[in-house]
């Protein structure tokens, strides 16, 4: 079941749904059947205003069902940042429908409706990574993780922003009928075989655009052509002529991380593109961005659930993926 709702984003329904129609077809039989619900029959209009038809009451769902699904909704606040949309009543219906499913889901923002409902207290969950820290401030119950592409804890699966409901998705369909399926539809679809939870949903590349022009910006375009060089915060404030505090403080203000916690993520997006792209040793990937040492390089990958070498081999053969049979059952 897909909960949908005025304001919702028509990818967050689209994509996740794509994909379980595609499984279905592969699989040669309705693996999946779908009921869209709102609060109330009839249309819903999406975020881009493309409309939707709702062929389910919420408040009138009585059955048992296996997964259900909220995709997310945002606005610009009156601070022209992200505002999840968070309706009270489907709120409310989430609440009440959540018993009655297998698993539980959420793509984007929709991880705010699932908190507001109670649904996250106590477990590890992610959003998008511009509301990541609106939905640890208003649910401190929840263990809000900004960084993966998606979280499972448990029967309820939190995913980042948009296009990553594809991704969960392609792990539900996984998590159902097995891997070939799974990168079957991936094909089918024209995506990556299928991006691990672990990979990182935050872009560098688009923090560094995003920051206003000045010493911080400068900074962060020297940063991302000299990682090998001394990148520690004294560093990085002598290059800005600042003090070590102020910078620190006018550096956190402008991304929303710490200068360290920047060095750290630019290290691993570029250790991540060489892996993906190059046949450089370990050691040259090392070297390249900064680490001390092929052993810290793994540290580095194993914070984020996975290994250089398994990055590699995962988004290599994404590139030049074999075919795979898939059989109905």
């Amino acid at each position: 079941m897909v909960v949908v709702y005025d304001g919702v984003d028509a990818l967050d329904v689209a994509g996740p749904v794509e994909v379980l129609a595609v499984a279905s077809r592969l699989l040669g039989r309705p693996a999946y059947s779908l009921t869209v619900a709102a609060a109330r029959r009839g249309r819903v209009e999406t975020f881009s205003g493309l409309p939707l038809e709702a062929d389910a009451d919420l408040r009138s769902v009585g059955h048992r069902f296996d997964t259900l699904l909220v995709p997310g909704g945002a606005d610009a606040g009156a601070d022209g940042l992200v505002e999840p949309v968070v309706p009270a009543d489907v709120v409310e219906a989430v609440r009440l429908l959540a018993p009655r499913a297998r698993r539980v889901a959420s793509v984007c923002t929709g991880a705010h409706i699932l908190a507001a409902a109670g649904l996250l207290d106590g477990r590890r969950a992610t959003t998008h990574w511009a509301t990541a820290s609106q939905l640890q401030s208003e649910h401190p119950r929840v263990r809000v993780d900004a960084e993966p592409i998606f979280v499972r804890d448990g029967h309820v699966w939190t995913s980042a922003g948009l296009s990553s409901g594809v991704d969960l998705a392609l792990a539900l369909v996984a998590d159902d009928h097995g891997d070939d399926v799974a990168r079957a539809v991936a094909r089918w679809l024209v995506v990556y075989l299928r991006r691990p939870g672990g990979q990182s949903q935050y872009s560098v590349a688009l923090a560094r655009e995003a920051t206003r022009p000045g010493p911080v910006r400068e900074v962060q375009h020297w940063l991302a052509d000299n990682l090998a060089e001394d990148l520690s915060v004294p560093a990085l404030a002598r290059r800005a002529s600042m003090s070590v505090r102020h910078f620190s403080r006018l550096f956190a203000q402008e991304t929303g991380s710490t200068p360290a916690e920047y060095v750290a993520m630019s290290r691993l997006e570029a250790a991540r593109r060489l892996l993906e792209r190059d046949d450089l040793t370990m050691e040259a990937v090392a070297r390249t961005c900064g680490y001390g040492s092929v052993d810290a390089l793994q540290r580095a990958f194993r914070a984020g659930g996975t290994t250089p070498s398994r990055h590699r081999a995962q988004f290599r053969s994404a590139v030049r993926p074999e075919p795979a049979q898939v059989r109905g059952a």
